[in-house]
């Protein structure tokens, strides 16, 4: 929290210094250049407690005391419960600082970590998807047509470099827009996009406002917290002009590209594409004919309004189908994250999602109980504690059963769940030194199909710990150093143990 005192009691009482002149002046031109708050109405606020959502709820609150917005506002806290009493704090500051600026004030609290493991997601995923969730029912709730975050300059540059380092295209290179449509009624704005975290920082000091600090915002083990700690402040050091802003230009042109690819996109679909009950049709001969920019951009809106997710999608699966669609391979099929699936059939591109084979393994994530049996899809698993001296060295041999496995239990981090392997699923085997993904793995270790097909993941909060019957995760192997071993054995429900 900063070092300022309550602040004043009447929220546009500010002296209008050339600080604060100069930011609200260029939020309130960035609202009007893109559009944001088009047609007034209710806007939801959606406020932390940090520095950057303490200057959205002050500088827009101020260009409405000016007559420049002709809204009224709703503030909004979402209160992830991470940090106990912290997180509560948070919202009783939220809380307070709405009340003093005269706003109605709408508190949600969501459970990340439950919603984290039970979705296979990192906490940042998570924690994002359900903030938007329920500011999104608040909004609806309140009557409010626009959801605004305090997301600035620093935000977007370390989301392109987030990218980057993925593997990105014009799309993701456009990084934060400043408009995003949630559905036909609903838009997020990010009005302070404009402006940096150090000019925020200024402004707020200038006013003698108070902000909460998150201490889990300083852990670099995170990758956006290491971009913004360690690549970035990297970055400048080496660089003659402001990294922030050259990467805020880059996202802009980059997103100006875009808009024109989304477009023609667009156009395309009105005339290639029919959709069919749970497939899409994709006319080949037209795909192949757009430039291979808008095809892309055209066969990933086909594959996102089919249900197939974007996290696990590459460019190599849509430069595969625009393969297909250009060579007119009659009846070859292209498998595709999350159970989906592309053939070319009769002059089209079928995108669908594939029959699941009645083998394969089904069920939602399990929590396993140690010590204790739990019952997955088809298996029982027995999960006990031992001390090392009491685990015969022998047990690690090439003959054991392939579906009992020994894991070092002091290099886990609880909970352990079962689930079914999934798209993407990354992990770093037994005997290699780096991760890979965990079909490539299975292929390169020629696992029959049938051993695929029946494939279980163990995994802990922060990673797979053993590719049941195949491999166990370095990161957990028995070592010399092992005091206490983790022994899991799965059986077939019915089979005797």
């Amino acid at each position: 929290m900063s070092n300022g005192s309550d602040g004043v009691s009447d929220p546009f009482s500010f002296g209008r210094t050339e600080v604060t002149e100069e930011i609200e002046q260029r939020v309130g031109e960035f609202i009007r250049l893109y559009g944001l708050f088009a047609k007034g109405g209710r806007i939801l606020l959606a406020v932390s407690g940090g520095a950057d959502s303490i200057a959205l709820l002050h500088v827009l609150t101020a260009l409405q005391g000016q007559g420049r917005l002709a809204v009224e506002f709703v503030c909004a806290h979402i209160n992830h419960r991470l940090r106990a009493a912290e997180s509560d704090a948070d919202e009783r500051f939220v809380v307070e600082e709405a009340t003093r600026l005269h706003l109605p004030a709408a508190v949600r609290s969501v459970e990340v970590q439950t919603f984290a493991r039970t979705h296979r997601l990192s906490l940042e995923t998570a924690g994002r998807q359900l903030r938007l969730a329920r500011l999104s029912e608040i909004a609806r709730e309140q009557g409010c047509t626009w959801i605004a975050t305090g997301h600035q300059k620093n935000d977007n540059a370390e989301t392109v470099l987030h990218r980057l380092q993925r593997g990105t295209g014009f799309r993701g290179l456009a990084g934060i827009r400043p408009v995003r449509r949630l559905d036909d009624d609903l838009r997020l704005a990010r009005p302070l996009l404009c402006v940096t975290r150090e000019e925020i920082v200024r402004y707020l000091d200038e006013h003698d406002l108070r902000w909460r600090e998150d201490r889990t915002n300083t852990d670099a083990t995170y990758t956006r917290n290491f971009i913004r700690h360690r690549l970035l402040p990297l970055l400048q050091r080496e660089s003659r002009t402001p990294i922030v802003e050259e990467l805020s230009q880059l996202a802009i042109a980059a997103g100006k590209l875009y808009d024109r690819i989304r477009r023609e996109a667009e156009r395309a679909w009105d005339t290639i594409v029919q959709v069919d009950g749970n497939e899409i049709r994709i006319d080949a001969s037209g795909l192949a004919s757009l430039p291979e920019l808008v095809a892309i951009e055209l066969i990933r809106r086909a594959l996102v309004s089919v249900g197939c997710g974007e996290r696990d999608l590459t460019e190599y699966h849509y430069r595969g189908v625009l393969q297909s669609a250009r060579e007119g391979a009659a009846g070859k099929g292209r498998s595709l994250p999350g159970g989906f699936a592309a053939r070319y059939e009769s002059g089209r591109i079928v995108l669908h999602k594939a029959r699941q084979r009645e083998d394969s393994v089904q069920g939602a994530p399990c929590m396993l109980g140690i010590p204790g049996r739990t019952q997955f899809d088809r298996y029982e698993i027995n999960a006990r504690i031992l001390p090392r001296d009491e685990v015969d060295p022998a047990q690690f041999g090439r003959d054991k059963d392939p579906f009992t496995e020994y894991l070092d239990w002091e290099r886990l981090r609880p909970p352990v769940i079962v689930r079914p392997r999934g798209a993407g699923d990354r992990f770093q085997p037994l005997g290699l030194d780096s991760m890979t993904k965990v079909g490539k793995f299975l292929t390169a270790a020629r696992t029959p199909r049938d051993v695929r097909e029946r494939v279980v993941v163990f995994a802990d909060r922060e990673k797979i710990i053993w590719v049941c019957p195949v491999r166990i995760a370095e990161p957990v192997k028995v070592t010399e150093g092992t005091r206490q071993v983790l022994a899991l054995m799965v059986r077939s429900i019915g089979e005797n143990t």
